[in-house]
């Protein structure tokens, strides 16, 4: 509820304090409905002497400082394609719907510059309709412009020591370019502390779930448990691997990222590229079904990399 920045105080006086995960402490059954200061005191103090609490990790100043504006770039995003729904449906209530197709008969896409020329020329009959179209279009242009305005900014946080070689190790992967590289690094803060590929995939809820008894197996979707962020952009990511491999342009990447973790990212970009042609054309899974287990393995895939570039994986 109040962030780190209680606990960095604390440990600033030398005062022992830890946070702790809640969704790992469990009360008993008796106790869910007595719930007040003492009680809950009492139940903490419990755990610890127990050393039953599991530890969130805290970041520091600087990378809690870059993982908020990581993620104001998401709500702008988000604020961007509200927007763009007020308008459309606001053309579309006064008759108003983008049809036009090219030579081969292909519709065209919406929000290129052919689109916006279509929408300027618009003109409704009524003079308040007008006012509300012309506030819509105001409001998409200045989102749009505070997006490119934020996505500026984080490139150039991405180019400072700190995050820059780590960045730019997950971007020898498919499907990872600066910004979801950046948005992993600054989300992780440091992949060492995740023991196993395992271990980061379950923290960004992409393993299974499971209700299993006895010999009795039976294993679900996956948890959707953790870090939602990056979990978003992960299942985003593995769609690029319906495709070949990625291809190293001249001048895209850093020159400077070590030959182990170019050639790591290679392989790994190949093996996810024959997994989910094996989970589409040979178990004949869904798209979206392979896309997430594509997703999964792709975050084991990014774990080695981030711990490769930290020197703590050989």
């Amino acid at each position: 509820m109040t962030g780190f920045h209680l606990v960095r105080s604390l440990r600033e006086f030398e005062v022992d304090c830890i946070v702790g995960a809640v969704s790992k402490m469990h009360k008993p059954a008796s106790d869910k409905r007595k719930k007040n200061d003492r009680s809950d005191a009492e139940f903490l103090a419990r755990q610890l002497m127990a050393h039953n609490i599991v530890e969130v990790f805290v970041p520091d100043v600087e990378t809690e400082g870059a993982r908020n504006l990581s993620r104001v770039l998401e709500d702008i995003r988000d604020d961007l394609t509200r927007a763009k729904h007020r308008l459309t449906h606001l053309l579309i209530r006064w008759g108003w719907v983008w049809s036009e197709c090219t030579e081969e008969g292909k519709r065209r896409g919406t929000w290129t510059r052919a689109h916006w020329e279509w929408i300027r020329r618009i003109e409704l009959p009524d003079a308040a309709a007008q006012e509300s179209l012309d506030y819509y279009i105001s409001q998409v242009r200045h989102i749009e412009a505070q997006k490119k305005a934020i996505e500026k900014r984080l490139c150039q946080y991405a180019q400072k020591p700190r995050w820059h070689e780590r960045v730019e190790a997950l971007r020898c992967m498919k499907g990872i370019e600066t910004m979801t590289a950046f948005f992993l690094v600054v989300e992780t803060g440091v992949f060492s502390r995740f023991e196993t590929a395992r271990a980061f995939a379950s923290w960004l809820g992409l393993v299974p779930s499971e209700h299993s008894s006895g010999e009795h197996v039976c294993r679900g979707g996956i948890t959707k448990a953790g870090n939602s962020h990056l979990r978003k952009l992960l299942v985003e990511a593995s769609w690029h691997y319906t495709r070949a491999t990625k291809e190293r342009k001249r001048g895209l990447y850093d020159d400077s990222v070590p030959t182990s973790i170019s050639n790591h990212a290679a392989q790994g970009v190949r093996r996810l590229v024959d997994r989910r042609r094996h989970f589409t054309i040979d178990l004949h899974k869904r798209p979206v079904v392979a896309n997430v287990a594509t997703a999964r393995e792709l975050a084991c895939w990014i774990w080695a990399l981030g711990r490769m570039s930290e020197g703590t994986l050989t």
